[in-house]
């Protein structure tokens, strides 16, 4: 099954307590690509500035992401400059320059709008009911969102979610959007949207899913490693949405491992500073770590 992504390409300047990086590739789209390129084909629909570099483009086709829906335009790419405490959590946005993204509008390629899963990074929920305009009847929608949106155009994120299949944010942003502290009574009235699926993405504390009348939860694997956290969300929803396209299988119990890749390609992006762990990232690791996350929390009935 190919995947169509539609988000953010950007340069990232990102400070932690464990070192520092002036404009390096980020963006959901890349990181969501970068992942979820070890299982599926992958459908780019983004905007850069004339001045994104061309070994950045070739970063990308060598993880065989589609770069048909790259648009390069007059004017200088998205800026994202941030930083971290020790809780690497939360992060703190210093700067933040729209550039040509400011007037980003996705036009999806004809050759991608038979897509049989569509995933919404990051986007003005206008901009992503557009997107859903134009592909044709896609298997699984799944999106992503932010409290910019949940508080700044609450209407149109609903009206967008009456076209999602699975929502994938995390806890403060489940609370903020249903309006209530308890994440399990959050979920439910959620999903009572009409959702399918809800993903709650918990940092360091692991991973949340909920449906109608069952839940999973997912632990998050101890690293002794953490340099930089930015993107790990965009790399879960690349792990968890690449293997249901790998595995063409929607069942419950393939949800549940979707959940864990999606934890196992979070837990690769922290251990380095922008795509850099993804890149040299292999498939037999991708396949051990799998395997310790399986330990994490098995053990034998009383």
């Amino acid at each position: 099954m190919k995947i169509l992504v539609v988000g953010s390409v950007a340069y990232d300047t990102v400070r932690t307590p464990f070192g520092e990086v002036t404009e390096v590739l980020g963006g959901s789209a890349a990181y969501f690509s970068a992942a979820a390129a070890f299982f599926a084909d992958v459908r780019l629909v983004a905007v850069v500035g004339e001045d994104f570099a061309e070994e950045d483009i070739q970063l990308l086709r060598e993880r065989r992401v589609d770069l048909e829906g790259l648009s390069r335009v007059p004017g200088r790419t998205f800026r994202w400059r941030g930083e971290y405490g020790f809780d690497l959590n939360e992060a703190r946005t210093l700067e933040t320059h729209l550039n040509v993204f400011a007037a980003f509008r996705p036009r999806i390629p004809p050759a991608y709008r038979d897509s049989e899963i569509v995933f919404l990074a990051n986007i003005d929920p206008e901009l992503q009911r557009e997107v859903l305009g134009q592909v044709a009847t896609p298997q699984l929608v799944a999106a992503d969102t932010m409290n910019f949106w949940i508080t700044g155009k609450p209407d149109a994120l609903r009206e967008t979610l009456k076209r999602v299949h699975t929502l994938l944010i995390n806890d403060a942003e489940v609370r903020m959007l249903a309006g209530e502290p308890n994440l399990v009574k959050a979920a439910r009235k959620i999903l009572s949207w009409g959702l399918r699926s809800l993903v709650i993405k918990r940092g360091e504390y692991g991973a949340l899913m909920f449906s109608n009348g069952w839940w999973f939860s997912a632990p998050a694997l101890p690293l002794e490693q953490v340099l930089d956290p930015t993107g790990a969300g965009d790399s879960f929803a690349g792990g968890f949405l690449g293997y249901l396209a790998n595995t063409a299988n929607f069942s419950l119990d393939n949800v549940r491992k979707a959940v864990i890749m999606g934890s196992v390609m979070a837990s690769f992006a922290v251990e380095d500073f922008s795509l850099r762990r993804l890149t040299r990232l292999t498939y037999p690791e991708i396949e051990a770590r799998f395997r310790e996350f399986k330990g994490l929390a098995q053990f034998e009935d009383i």
